[in-house]
C-alpha cells in the first residue's frame, strides 16, 4: 500500500510535525544507505540512532521520516513530511499489524529455524512466485525487519513469505502476532543463539512458537532429517508434512549430486530438481519449499520445480567465485553456527580443486556455555573434511584451531585483517578458500580481497 503521511500519523497515533500531510510513501526502510526514492525512513534507535540519519535519508530520496523526537535544523524535501510518534519501533509494529489485519485475503508463510532461514525464504519466494508472492530481498527477520516486510508488500501480492528469527524465548511468538501466518516452515533445530534460548530444548521450544501460532486448518512443513522434528510434530495441532533425505519423508530428496560449482540436483517424487545455489544442504531447503508449495498451496509440482530454478543466491551465503588468478573462494561470511559451519566444511571438502583446501573459520557468537565444545567440534570436523590448512580467527577460532592440531596445518589470527595478511602470503592459484564466521567477525572483507576482480 502507498499511504500518505497523514494516514501514517493517524494509524500510529502520531503527528505530522513538518512538511505535507499528503506526502506519499511507496516503500519502507530503516537503512538510509539502501532506501528507494519515495520511502518512509524509520528512525530506529539501536547501536546507532536512526534520528542522526534522517537528513541523509531525505537526501537519498525518502519522502517521509518516522521519528520519536524533534529534529532541529532537519526538514523534509518539498512534498515530503516528518511524522513524530512516541515510540518508533512500537508504532512500526502496530502499523504492520494493522496492515496485516486489513488484508485478510493474504496467505502468510512463516519461516523459522536455526540455520537456512534466508535461503529457504528465497527458495519459497521463487517457488510461489507464480501465485503472486512477495518476500523481503534481505534477511529482515526480527522485530523491525518483519514489519518492514509486511508494510513493503505490494497491494497485488497474494502470498508473503516472512522470515522469523529467534534470539530469545518469545521472539517468534511476537512476530507471529504481527504476521499471523497460516503456514509454517521449520528448517531445523540447532545451537544458534543457544546462550539465550537454553540449548537445543529451548531452541525447539522457540520453533514451537511458530507452530502454536498457526490456525487449526494450518500446515507446518518440517525437516525429516532433523532429530527434533518428531517431537515438534507430536505436539503440533495442525497438519504436518516432512521433507528431507530420510526414507520416511513425505517429500524425499533422492539421488542427490553436485556439479563442479557445488550446485545441487536431485529427484523428488519422480521429478528432477536443479537449484542455482551452492551446497548439498540446499537440497533439503528446496524440498521444504516444494513441500510447502504442493501441500500448502496446491501448486502443481512441475510448475513449482520450474519456478524454483529461478532463485538467486543471497550475498555472502556460500557464494562460490573464482578470481582472475584462479583462486576459488567460498564466501559464507554472513553468519555462523555449528550446523552452518558443518555444511560449509562439507562444501569445501567437495570443491573440485587442483590445489589445497584452506578454511578460514572465526567465532560463532551467542553460544554461551556451549561455546567451547561447539568450536572444538568444528575443529574436529575440519580434520574429517580433509582441510589442508586451517586459519582460526578470534577467540573461538583459536579453539577451533587447537582442536584441529596437530592433524592440520594450523594458523591463528586475532581478526579479519590479520587473517588476510596470512592468506596473502599463503594462497596460490588453484587453492580453494572457505571464509566463515559470525557476522560480527567481518570475514567478508577477506573474501572480497582475495577475489579482487571475480569472474
Amino acid at each position: 500500500m502507498n499511504p500518505t503521511a497523514a494516514e501514517i500519523a493517524h494509524h500510529s497515533e502520531g503527528v505530522v510535525v513538518a512538511g505535507s500531510p499528503d506526502a506519499v510513501v511507496s516503500s519502507w526502510d530503516f537503512d538510509s544507505r539502501a532506501l528507494e526514492p519515495g520511502a518512509c525512513f524509520v528512525a530506529l534507535i539501536g547501536e546507532r540512532d536512526g534520528h542522526d540519519f534522517v537528513a541523509q535519508a531525505f537526501a537519498a530520496g525518502a519522502s517521509v521520516a518516522l521519528v520519536s523526537r524533534p529534529l532541529p535544523g532537519v526538514g523534509p524535501p518539498p512534498g515530503g513530511a516528518i511524522v513524530q510518534v512516541d515510540d518508533v519501533l512500537r508504532r512500526l509494529q502496530a502499523l504492520a499489524k494493522a496492515v496485516r489485519a486489513a488484508r485478510a485475503e493474504l496467505r502468510v508463510v512463516g519461516v523459522a529455524g536455526s540455520t537456512g532461514k534466508t535461503s529457504t525464504k528465497d527458495l519459497l519466494a521463487a517457488t510461489l512466485a507464480p501465485l503472486g508472492c512477495y518476500a523481503s530481498p534481505a534477511s529482515y527477520n526480527n522485530e523491525f525487519g518483519l514489519p518492514i516486510t509486511l508494510l513493503g508488500a505490494p497491494d497485488d501480492v497474494r502470498v508473503i513469505v516472512a522470515e522469523m528469527g529467534e534470539r530469545f524465548p518469545g521472539d517468534i511468538a511476537a512476530l507471529c502476532a504481527i504476521a499471523r501466518p497460516q503456514t509454517g516452515v521449520v528448517t531445523n533445530v540447532g545451537l544458534a543463539h543457544a546462550e539465550h534460548l537454553g540449548g537445543l530444548p529451548g531452541t525447539a521450544k522457540a520453533m514451537g512458537e511458530l507452530i502454536d501460532s498457526l490456525p487449526e486448518d494450518g500446515l507446518v512443513v518440517l525437516n525429516a532429517d532433523d532429530e527434533w522434528s518428531s517431537s515438534l510434530a507430536a505436539s503440533a495441532g495442525v497438519r504436518v508434512v516432512t521433507a528431507g533425505t530420510s526414507a520416511g519423508a513425505d517429500y524425499r530428496v533422492e539421488r542427490l549430486d553436485l556439479d563442479d560449482q557445488l550446485r545441487p540436483a536431485f529427484w523428488l517424487r519422480g521429478r528432477r530438481v536443479t537449484i542455482p545455489l551452492h551446497g548439498a544442504h540446499q537440497a533439503v531447503n528446496a524440498a521444504l519449499a516444494l513441500a510447502c508449495a504442493d501441500a500448502g498451496f496446491g501448486m502443481e509440482l512441475d510448475v513449482a520445480v520450474e519456478a524454483l530454478a529461478r532463485v538467486r543466491p543471497a550475498p555472502w551465503r556460500l557464494e562460490v567465485k573464482t578470481s582472475a588468478s584462479g583462486l576459488t573462494v567460498l564466501n559464507d561470511a554472513y553468519n555462523a553456527n555449528p550446523a552452518s559451519m558443518a555444511a560449509a566444511l562439507a562444501a569445501l571438502s567437495g570443491t573440485p580443486t587442483g590445489g589445497r583446501r584452506i578454511a578460514v573459520l572465526g567465532d560463532m557468537r551467542e553460544l554461551g556455555v556451549f561455546s567451547d565444545d561447539a568450536h572444538a567440534e568444528i575443529g574436529r570436523r575440519a580434520v574429517a573434511a580433509h582441510v589442508d590448512v586451517l586459519i582460526g580467527v578470534g577467540v573461538g577460532g583459536r579453539v577451533i584451531a587447537t582442536a584441529a592440531t596437530p592433524a592440520l596445518d594450523v594458523r591463528t589470527a586475532a581478526d579479519a585483517g590479520e587473517a588476510l595478511e596470512i592468506l596473502r602470503s599463503l594462497v596460490v592459484p588453484g587453492d580453494a578458500v572457505l571464509v566463515k564466521a559470525s557476522r560480527a567477525v567481518g570475514l567478508e572483507v577477506v573474501a572480497e580481497a582475495l577475489l579482487g576482480a571475480a569472474s
